[in-house]
Formats: C-alpha cells, structure tokens, sequence
C-alpha cells in the first residue's frame, strides 16, 4: 500500500498548489479563456530614453471585467530584444509572442479585485542598475506590461497585457554620442471630421445637423480642438514646425463655417455658433504661413462616387469633380493657398478615380506605401499610370499608430484600438525605428512621410506629448531631420508602380449597396433639375438649387462611416432633396368641393417657393368614380402659386375622395399627396345604360304579367260559357 499511498498523496500536493496558486513568475502564457481583466496605461514616461534618463514609470489601472473574483493580481514589465527589421516590428504590433525577459519582478496591486472593481497600476523601474543592462544599446526594444492573476476556480494565469515599443537614443546612464541622422521627416497632421454631421443645407435655408457632438469636437479636450491646440504648441520647436503639413477636409471647414452663423439641432437653436468661430480662427492661425493639402470633400471615398449613375446609366463624374474641388474652400476659408495638385485620397483608387484625379488637376497623390504595387519595395515617389505620380506614407509608421486587432495567440494583449497612449507611443517608436535607430541596412539619405490616422482621437496631452518627442527625435541628438513636405514632393521618381488589386481597405470601396442607394438618390435630382426653369426676377441657376443634394451624395460615399449601408449613405441626401420637394405641393382644400357636372373641371391650386420655376404634372390615386383627363404639364412660376383646372369626368353621383399629387416629368414626386372631398349629382354613362337597361327589364316584366293577366281572364271566360 506504499506506493498506492505516495501517489496519492501527489495527487494531493499537486492539487494543493494548483488551489493555492503558482508562483505568479512562470505564467508568461495567455490565458486560454476569454479576457478577464482590462488593462489600460495612462502614463509612460520617459517615451524616448536618453542618457540623461533615471527611471521608467508606467501607471494605469487594471479593472475586473469578468464574473469571478480574482485573487492576487500582480504585474511585472518584460522586455524583448532589440528589434533589427520591420517583421520584427510588424510582428510587435500584431500583437504576436516575443521572447522577452522580466524588466522587474511581480508586485502584487491587491489582495483580490472583486467583478466591477478597479485597481490602481504603478511601477517604476530604476535604469541605472541591473536593468539597464537590458537597454543598454540604441535601438527600437518590445515591452510588455503582464498583468498574473488566479480567477476564482481557476488557476493562476496571464489576466491582461499590453505590448508596446520603447525607442532608446543612448544608453541610461551612459555618456554615448548621438546615433548619427540618416533621415529627413514629413508629418501629414489631419484636420478631418469624425463622421458627416450634415442632415440637410437647403439653399436660402438653415443648417440642421443630425446632433450636436461636432461642437463638443470643437469645445476645449474636443478632438479638432485638441488637434489644433497640440499642433500650435508643436510649432514653438522649428524642427517639428517645418515639417508639418496640414491636410484639410473642405466640407468639414463649410459645416463649421456654417454653424459659426447658427444652426439647427432636433427642431433647437444650436450650441456650437461661438464654439465654431473661434476654432476656425485658431485654425486660420495655424495654417497661416505654412503648407496646407485638400482632402477629398468630406473625405470621400472615390472608388465609390465612380461607381455612381447619372439618369442616362453612365458614371456620374460630376461627383467625382465636387470630391475633387476643395482647393477653392480651403482658400476662401482660411486665407491660405493650398499646395495644389496634391492629393490625399483615402483607401485605394481605381483607374476612373485616378483619371478624375488627373482631369481635376491632380498630378501628386499620397498613398500608403503598402497599397503600391512595384517590383522593388517602394521608398520614394514613383510614377503612375496616367501621368500622376505617388509619393508614399511610410507604411510601418501609419499601422503603428492605427487602431490594430486583438491577435488570437494572445487574447489578453490589448493594442493601440483602445489604448491612445500606446498608439501614439508605437507611433514614436515606428518613426525612430525607420529613421535607422538600431535597424540593420539602413540607406543614406531615406526620406519619411508620416500620417496619423485620418481621425486620430487620442486626448490632448497625448497629441502634444506626441509632437513633443518627434521635435526629441528630430532635435541635435535624434536620429532625423525635419523637412518640409515640399523636399519630399521636389524628389524624382525613383520607379514605376500602381495601385494593388484587392487592397480595398476602406469601408466603402467596392460598395455596391451604397452606390446603388446614391445612383437612386442622384435620379432623383436629374428630376427636379430637370423641371427646374431660371425665374427672371430671382436670377437663380437651378443648379445652385440642387447644389446640397450633390454635396449630400458625396457625402454618402465618406470613409468616415464605419458600417455604411444605403440608407446611411443616403440619410442626407434625402433631407436635402425633401427640403427642395416640400417646397412644391397642392393646397389642401378646406371644404367639399361640388361638381356641377359631369365634365366639371377640378380646381387644383399649386404653390412654388423655390426661387425658380418649376413643370409639375397633376396625379391623381384613388379616383373611383373618376375619369382624368390625359396628364399635362402645368409650368408654376418661381416664389408664388396659381390655380390649375384639371379636367375630370364623374361616372356617378354621390360622394367621392381622390388623392391629389405633384410630380416632374421625369416622376421625381413633388410636396405631399392632398385628399380632395368631391360631390357629383351628374349621372354619368354608366349610370345611365344601368338605368335604361333595368328600365327596360322592368318594362318587360311589366308586359308579361299583364299579358299573363289578360291571356288569364280570356282563359276563364271560356270555361264559364
């Protein structure tokens, strides 16, 4: 019974450690579960190690997001080898394993964090000892916070855990000299829209936004605000100041232009008017002086508008050349020139996207580098076909400050799609990381053009802290110089490429959903301007008219919704087309209207508020017991109304209803359907071969009776005789 009871009682000592919890140091693993715990930074600091530097701080909070209590959190940094390429680097930022050693040992931030609760995360890290070993040579280093925890019936786990980049310039402690500047930066800072806001801007009428959260964008720690606030104090530091570029959406300036002279919001004054002035001039100042680019009209997605119809089937360019006119605006707006013939265009344009380009004046378009297809990787500006030429964004830079997806090796490893701090650490790391800092084969001379996400929204202080340390990386001990977009776009081609097929990344690219839903609305307003005629006392082109509805539709196709559908496509134009439609409608009569014969005409009173004419054809539904006339076309001058007599035959008496509407000759309806209330005492055809015919019967079935009656009576007589 010896060995019967010693294997036992392993079982028991196993069982005991697995309940009592292993130690915390040898769960580097990712718990197979779902996460458990949320980890988010709040404070890194320092971003760029330098010599000069004593400790490294993270703090943030850890967070009980499951439905078990858990025992012991601990966390301890780790942190990998020096990074040499950029799969390396990509393989960071998609969240993949690295092979890292502890940075620190475990400490434990509670004794248990009950579901909901929340516990505060701080750790310092002393690099002037020990761990400076680790960092001990320039370069780009992986660094992990590990968050270890024992879930209530369950054993001791990796919880959470957040992967980051730490850029180290020389060694803590050590008097080393600068790593030596093999490259020139560029950095596009977007002024973009989170979303389209616009529910309708009828011409002569007021704006009305779908909500109000633009002017909190606008508002002191909104995200535009915070953008033009951390980019203003950016420009203190020359370095970072010259190598700015502010790429602008045009419809995002005439929205708040717009709303600076009031709005409307759910049927209410809106908040923003003062809100909005005072950004655009914080903005004007801004750009005053320094380069400036147009974005695509609400940064429009152009696959997408080419894939619009116009009423005769083929491609609608005119969408395309409104997408592509905001130089104008950005001008008119801001007092400053744009660079013209600069373009950066969102997700990848197809081959009529790129024609419009180049007819609209385009002749530079800035793309991500990974969407250009070259038979050598591409680093410079290229040619395209057609005569446009590219030149590309960094692409490593531009997927380290993009929000990134959890990896499934490693469920509990949060990226930058939630964590604003990381992403615009790794963006820091990415910019030192491709400048050469401690990357093998690195070239003389390599040029750089940074983008952040088109609607970067990280707070304030992490735009600033952001531009802070790129001024760091450009300044006398960096590893880059700033340099004007202008260099960058001076450069000659170094090759030959194109666009990549299927690279559709943006939402909207290849939609036919939403192209179908905007080809719709844009029938409609072939329609209406069709119909429409110049007014000689208000001089209005038809076309300044129905400008909103073709500013709505390119509306439609933004990259900025995230789950585009036809009806949100086509939300807005909707609301500007029914702001032109209501305007042309039948007046409701107030009373029965008396037919006083069977021909009478049908009174029909049309008024127009448009500032043009307009030809509408009457309808009529619901006209039982009513015969129309053949449809005409009834011309109803601008800013007024008249009577139309629509001839009708009633083909009975009695009491009748009929729908009354407008619409274009080409069928776009008009106003709103009235119900007109009829009676007739005219006796129509039918009526009156109903009325002979039982005429008739009853004469017959008069006649045979008396016949029967009289063929009787001579029947009787004879038998009496």
């Amino acid at each position: 019974m010896k060995r019967p009871a010693a294997f036992f009682l392993s079982l028991l000592i196993f069982a005991a450690a697995a309940l009592l919890g292993a130690p915390a140091q040898a769960q580097d693993a990712a718990s197979p579960e779902p996460p458990r715990l949320r980890l988010e930074l709040d404070q890194l600091n320092p971003r760029v190690i330098t010599t000069s530097a004593k400790t490294l701080t993270v703090s943030g909070t850890v967070t009980n997001i499951g439905d078990r209590r858990i025992s012991r959190p601990q966390v301890r940094l780790q942190v990998g080898e020096r990074l040499a390429g950029d799969r390396e680097l990509k393989g960071v930022l998609a969240g993949e394993p690295i092979q890292d050693s502890p940075l620190t040992d475990f400490t434990t931030l509670t004794e248990s964090l009950e579901p909901g609760q929340t516990a505060k995360l701080d750790v310092s890290v002393p690099l002037t000892g020990k761990s400076a070993l680790q960092l001990s040579r320039p370069g780009v280093y992986p660094m992990l916070v590990n968050v270890n925890g024992t879930p209530e019936f369950g054993g001791p786990a990796r919880l959470a855990a957040v992967s980051l980049l730490m850029p180290v310039l020389s060694a803590p402690g050590k008097s080393t000299p600068p790593p030596g500047k093999h490259a020139d930066v560029s950095v596009l800072w977007p002024i973009t829209d989170s979303s389209p806001h616009v529910l309708s801007s009828p011409y002569g009428g007021q704006l009305t936004l779908t909500d109000d959260t633009l002017a909190a964008e606008l508002s002191p720690n909104g995200r535009l605000h915070s953008l033009v606030a951390a980019a203003r104090a950016a420009q203190s530091d020359p370095n970072v100041g010259d190598s700015l570029c502010f790429a602008v959406d045009p419809d995002l300036l005439r929205t708040v232009d717009t709303m600076s002279h009031g709005y409307v919001v759910a049927g209410a004054p809106g908040k923003g008017s003062q809100l909005a002035q005072d950004w655009l001039v914080q903005l004007r100042a801004l750009v005053n002086g320094h380069c400036v680019i147009a974005l695509p009209f609400a940064d429009a997605d152009l696959t997408t508008l080419g894939k619009v119809r116009s009423a005769t089937g083929a491609p609608d360019t005119g969408l395309l050349s409104t997408a592509l006119s905001g130089e104008a605006t950005i001008r008119d707006l801001l007092n400053t020139q744009p660079r013209q013939g600069v373009l950066w265009p969102a997700g990848t344009p197809d081959d009529q996207a790129l024609t419009a380009m180049s007819a609209a004046g385009v002749h530079t378009v800035l793309t991500d580098s990974s969407k250009l297809h070259a038979d050598a990787p591409v680093t410079g500006p290229v040619s395209l076909p057609g005569g446009l030429r590219a030149q590309p964004i960094d692409s490593v830079i531009a997927s380290a400050m993009a929000n990134s997806a959890p990896n499934p090796q490693t469920p509990t490893t949060v990226g930058a799609a939630t964590q604003p701090a990381i992403a615009s650490q790794n963006g820091l790391a990415a910019i030192a990381f491709e400048a050469g800092l401690g990357r093998t084969g690195t070239e003389p001379d390599t040029r750089l053009l940074v983008a952040p996400p088109r609607r970067w929204d990280v707070p304030v202080s992490e735009l600033t802290g952001f531009l802070q340390h790129v001024g760091q990386l450009l300044g006398p001990g960096g590893v880059a110089d700033g340099a004007p977009l202008a260099d960058l776009l001076d450069q000659s081609n170094s090759g030959t490429a194109s666009f990549a097929t299927g690279t559709d990344d943006q939402p909207l690219s290849g939609g036919g959903d939403v192209a179908d839903a905007l080809t719709d609305r844009n029938g409609q307003t072939a329609g209406l301007l069709s119909a429409m005629r110049i007014d000689t006392i208000h001089p209005v082109p038809p076309e300044d008219i129905v400008a909103p509805v073709r500013n709505a539709l390119v509306r439609g196709a933004s990259t900025a919704y995230r789950a585009p559908s036809g009806s949100t496509a086509g939300a807005n134009a909707d609301a500007e087309l029914a702001a032109i439609r209501d305007q042309v409608t039948v007046e409701q009569p107030k009373q029965t209207i008396a037919l006083a014969s069977g021909s009478s005409p049908l009174p029909v009173f049309v008024s127009n508020g448009l500032p043009v004419g307009i030809t509408a054809q009457i309808a009529l539904k619901n006209e039982v017991g009513i015969r129309p006339e053949q449809v005409q076309n009834w011309f109803i001058p601008a800013k007024g109304g008249q009577n139309e007599l629509l001839q009708i035959e009633a083909l009975r008496a009695g009491r009748l209803s009929v729908d009354v509407s407008l619409t274009t000759p080409a069928g776009t309806q008009l106003g709103t359907t009235a119900r007109f209330e009829l009676t007739s005492t005219e006796y129509g055809p039918i009526t009156i071969i109903i009325t002979v015919v039982a005429g008739c019967a009853l004469l017959l079935l008069a006649s045979r009776r008396i016949y029967r009656r009289v063929k009787g009576g001579r029947a009787a007589g004879a038998e009496s005789r």
